[in-house]
């Protein structure tokens, strides 16, 4: 259940939704992702303020580098769909791919019951996720990443 991970989690990285994606209640204190010129992800934490940037929200205390997501036990994902291998289908700009191998922590893609599919294809840049969470499912965790 995602509840239980949060609350055993250290530091989590989250991301304020968009659009129908899964909402997530941020907590002061979080890291949240602010996209970067080459469309990587630097991180700031949250402080209970937001501004618009690029059609997100993003936090506006100071940036905290692209290797703060590594102090993040726990790293919630967006993401359009996700196949039962952990292969993720993002928004297309590749942010996501960039920023997750510089995590340890647990990555879980949040979705909706039906975005969660059987296969999807994958390329080798494509970073996949350890797990899925879904309303009805709650947390599927996945095989080690190959």
């Amino acid at each position: 259940m995602l509840a239980e991970l949060l609350s055993g989690a250290l530091r989590v990285a989250a991301y304020v939704a968009v659009g129908g994606e899964p909402r997530v209640t941020v907590q002061p204190g979080w890291l949240l992702p602010v996209v970067t010129d080459d469309w990587d992800l630097d991180w700031a934490v949250f402080d209970g303020s937001l501004h618009p940037s690029r059609g997100l929200q993003e936090p506006t205390g100071p940036l905290l580098g692209r290797a703060a997501i590594a102090t993040c036990d726990l790293v919630l994902v967006p993401a359009l769909l996700v196949d039962r291998h952990g292969v993720r289908l993002g928004k297309g700009g590749g942010c996501y791919d960039r920023a997750l191998p510089r995590t340890q922590g647990l990555t879980v893609a949040l979705v909706h019951d039906h975005e969660l599919v059987d296969a999807l294809p994958s390329e080798p840049h494509d970073v996949r996720v350890d797990a899925v969470a879904t309303p009805s499912s709650g947390v599927l965790r996945f095989p080690a990443k190959m």
